[in-house]
This record gives C-alpha cells, sequence and structure tokens, in this order.
C-alpha cells in the first residue's frame, strides 16, 4: 500500500464512521478471522463496524470473538442491503473480485462508499479506491496485522484481535507448513502469543472439534479417492447423496482434498462435492511445488486462487465434470 493511501485512510479512520467489513462467500478461517480481527481494531478507534458475510460461515469457526454479530447476507438480503447502503467505508478481506460475493455483488456494485481492498490473491480487479494486494503473503490476517502498522496503531492489538488474526494465519499457512510461511509470520505468531492467545486450544477447536457424521463422511470421501500415479495426481468425490447420507453441514469437507496430497508422488489433488441447490459441483484444488492450480483452475472450470490452492466450479454433472477433468490433465504435464 502506498504512502498517499495510507494517509488518506488515516485520514478517513480519524473520525467514527460507520464501516462494512466483507468476506468472500463460503468464509474460510482466513477470511473470517481477518473480517473479525479487524472489526475488534475499528471498535477501538470508535468506529461503528459491521461484517457482513455472503453467506453462513462454518460451525467450526463461531467460536470467534463476536462471531455472533455476523450478518449474514443470504438470510436478510433487504435488510443488510439496506445496511451496506449506509456505510461510509466498505472493507474487502480475502478477496479481489466482487463475483467471488456471490448475489451480493448486485448490491456492491452500486455503492458509492469508498472501497479497501486487503487480499493476497492473483490478479485482483480495480473496484477498490484503496488496494492493499501483494501475492507473496500466505494469508490475508498477516497483512491485516501490517495494515494496522500501517496506521502506527500496532499498540492496540490485543488479544481478541490476536486471536483472529492468529486463526486466519495458522488456518491459511496449513499450520505454519506452506511455503509462504516466513519468519516473520512465526514472529508475529509469537507476538500473539506473548498477548496470551491460547494457540494450544485455538488448533483444536479449528481441526479437532469433528463430529461422528463428519468422520463417517470423510471415511467415504477416502473411499471414494482415484489415484493416478502417471499423472501424480488424486481426487476425490462426493454425491449430493452422500453428503445427505452423512448429514451434511457447511465445513465438514474443508481440509479433505490435502489428503491426495499426502500420497507419496502425488503433486495434484482435487476434490469435486455436489451441490444441488445451486446447481452446481463445487471444485477445491490443491498442489506441491510448482505446479500452478490457480492457472489451471482458471482456465478450465471459472475459478482461481493460489499457486497452489484454487477453486473452480462446473455447471455441468459430476460424472461430467469428472470425464473432463481427466481428459484435461491427460493431455498436460504435471
Amino acid at each position: 500500500m502506498n504512502e498517499k493511501d495510507i494517509t488518506e485512510l488515516t485520514e478517513l479512520l480519524a473520525t467514527p464512521k460507520k464501516i462494512a467489513i466483507i468476506p468472500h462467500r463460503s468464509p474460510d478461517g482466513d477470511a473470517m478471522g481477518s473480517t473479525l480481527g479487524l472489526y475488534h481494531f475499528l471498535l477501538k478507534l470508535n468506529h461503528q463496524p459491521v461484517v457482513i458475510s455472503p453467506n453462513n460461515f462454518p460451525n467450526f469457526l463461531d467460536w470467534l470473538p463476536a462471531s455472533e454479530t455476523v450478518l449474514v447476507y443470504e438470510n436478510e438480503k433487504d435488510k443488510v442491503a439496506k445496511i451496506l447502503n449506509e456505510q461510509e467505508i466498505i472493507f474487502t478481506l480475502d478477496f479481489n473480485a466482487l463475483h467471488r460475493t456471490g448475489e451480493m455483488e448486485n448490491v456492491l456494485n452500486k455503492l458509492t462508499a469508498p472501497m479497501v481492498m486487503i487480499d493476497h490473491h492473483q490478479l485482483p480487479d480495480t473496484y477498490a479506491k484503496y488496494t492493499y494486494s501483494d501475492t507473496g503473503f500466505g494469508s490475508t490476517c498477516e497483512m491485516v496485522y501490517n495494515f494496522i502498522g500501517f496506521l502506527n496503531q500496532k499498540t492496540l492489538i490485543d488479544k481478541t484481535i490476536a486471536t483472529c488474526l492468529y486463526t486466519g494465519i495458522l488456518t491459511d499457512s496449513g499450520g505454519f507448513r506452506y511455503p509462504k510461511t516466513t519468519g516473520t509470520t512465526h514472529r508475529i505468531a509469537a507476538e500473539f502469543i506473548d498477548l496470551e492467545i491460547d494457540n494450544s486450544e485455538i488448533p483444536t477447536l479449528l481441526f479437532d472439534n469433528n463430529s461422528y457424521d463428519r468422520l463417517q463422511l470423510l471415511g467415504r470421501a477416502l473411499q471414494n479417492m482415484k489415484v493416478i500415479p502417471e499423472l501424480k495426481t488424486a481426487y476425490i468425490s462426493l454425491s449430493q447423496q452422500e453428503l445427505d447420507e452423512f448429514n451434511y453441514v457447511k465445513g465438514d469437507t474443508e481440509g479433505i482434498v490435502n489428503y491426495g496430497l499426502t500420497i507419496k508422488g502425488i503433486v495434484f489433488a482435487a476434490i469435486f462435492i455436489e451441490n444441488r441447490d445451486e446447481k452446481i459441483v463445487k471444485i477445491s484444488f490443491r498442489s506441491q511445488g510448482t505446479f500452478d492450480v490457480n492457472q489451471f483452475a482458471r482456465e478450465h472450470f471459472s475459478g482461481g486462487g493460489h499457486i497452489n490452492a484454487a477453486g473452480g466450479k462446473s455447471e455441468d454433472t459430476l460424472t461430467n465434470t469428472i470425464k473432463k477433468f481427466e481428459t484435461i490433465i491427460s493431455k498436460i504435464t504435471i
């Protein structure tokens, strides 16, 4: 973020304002951690912030401080649209194109309030007046920490803010294992631990809070895994019928795609999840090394993300989507 933008934002935030903070649709730990971390920070500056999620967030994130205050656009469209139109500043976190908010894009496109983008994905759109975009960071939460520093307000970071930001750093770094985890990332985490966040309990809340149904769904997903050793690829599929059989709730499939990469020799992993309500197949891609799943998702499945983690979708059937995937990977070098 350049000095001019920092100066203007410092002036904008010098007096109390109504501020909306928005994550992407189907928010993950980084999206919710960054938005709620910024929410608590702006409260300390005497603003009137509100976090507005395009749709519901997973249950395993409902312990985050102030998660109960989050408004969900899909649940109250007219009410939330009215609130959005009353805001003086709009922060968009962990995404860089308004279509990532789903139907809420139609409302956001009509707003006149200045927008601030904080994001670490590739190829940002130009909708924001103020843009802090850097693919070098492993999480948006780490960027929010820096943003607070740009405003010379790091002394306001307390245990509550740190808990939110640590959550996003932990989840988007794969437990500090992914390549974009730097020494600085660890130093920030150490600062948060010094603020007495519960760094032993947070991973338990995020990763070990399973239901019996979720474990049964995981078992089915692993049974469905197909491994193609010669293409260094493994993929999983889950039909709507299988989701229903195990009483699926949002968040139950989080992280399952990563199991493919735990197999020796596998570089590319995918999961295909049928969603009859939305009439699409949701897809997650993961890779190791230099294979670019962001480019793969953009070219073939209307998606995008990072080099090693991306998402996409298909409006075809689950069977046809998988056939298309198999055809594509048989023609490329992984």
